[in-house]
């Protein structure tokens, strides 16, 4: 074999494996490529890999071949409840039946609803529904940019919001106080399906911390959600926020997939995320158990 055809079939190969990477995937709301499937994540020093829809969207579908495709350990949060695939895990969905009567006339919630809106009487709220497609990631970035940086949301995870929103609507809520102040501003997505809206992320001005910002949106995304013919707003997981137990009438559980080596220093952390969130017999099982 001459030196030429010896280099040439390397660069076949070498651009085969190239085109492996770049295919786009497509699954449900969401498409990928084997390079920007996975964000890099850590449990102290320690590398592991989620998707890059993990910390914006609400259900994450998931495949045989894209778990194959990732570097592992690769865990996917908040697989559907009616996938074939994933185990329940330690935490759930919080939803406010906003739909329901019985939750607005109920004595604490509505005494608590009264006090926010006094308390927010001098504000100006405006809801907007914005077609995904039309949305980019400096949009995103210009409505949450300071929220993401605080809760350590990736770059690739903004974008992973981006591509997952493309046939979805989303709800923006915006609130200014009587000075021209951006208070608040809370993105949720809109799914008719579901009969859902489920909040993706809000940021709110630390200098009307006092105005209980965080709770008010959420007393605005229900009420849009009531107003507007949906039966439930998810608040998303629930367990490390207290506040949102004022709103929550019903909890769905959420199914994960945990793919590593059992060697793995994350696997023999005691205190990392598959010991929090799974349990170890449950670590690379694919399938949902009825």
């Amino acid at each position: 074999m001459s030196m030429q055809l010896a280099e040439e079939e390397v660069c076949t190969e070498a651009s085969e494996e190239d085109a492996i990477h770049l295919e786009v995937q497509v699954l449900g709301n969401q498409s990928w490529t084997a390079e920007n499937l996975f964000v890099e994540s850590y449990h102290e020093e320690i590398l592991y890999y989620t998707s890059r829809w993990d910390a914006l969207c609400p259900y994450v579908d998931v495949s045989p071949a894209m778990l194959e495709m990732a570097p592992k350990p690769f865990i996917v949060y908040a697989v559907p409840p009616e996938s074939p695939y994933g185990v329940p895990i330690n935490d759930k969905y919080g939803l406010v039946h906003a739909g329901s009567e019985a939750f607005w006339s109920d004595p604490r919630r509505s005494r608590k609803f009264k006090e926010l809106d006094k308390l927010c009487k001098d504000f100006e709220t405006t809801f907007t529904v914005v077609a995904g497609r039309e949305v980019s990631v400096d949009d995103v970035y210009a409505m949450g940019g300071e929220h993401f940086a605080s809760y350590y949301i990736h770059d690739h995870e903004v974008e992973g919001f981006v591509d997952y929103i493309r046939n979805l609507d989303l709800l923006i809520i915006k609130v200014h106080a009587a000075n021209g102040d951006l208070v608040l501003t809370d993105v949720s997505i809109l799914l008719p399906e579901r009969q859902q809206v489920y909040g993706s992320f809000c940021q709110w001005n630390r200098d009307y911390k006092n105005k209980s910002p965080g709770i008010y949106a959420c007393l605005l995304a229900s009420r849009w959600t009531a107003e507007n013919g949906y039966k439930y707003y998810n608040l998303g997981p629930v367990d490390d926020y207290g506040y949102k137990a004022l709103f929550v009438t019903d909890f769905e559980p959420i199914f994960a997939l945990a793919m590593t080596d059992p060697d793995h220093p994350l696997a023999l952390d005691t205190t990392s995320p598959l010991h929090t969130d799974f349990k170890p017999e449950v670590w690379n099982r694919i399938h949902r158990v009825p």
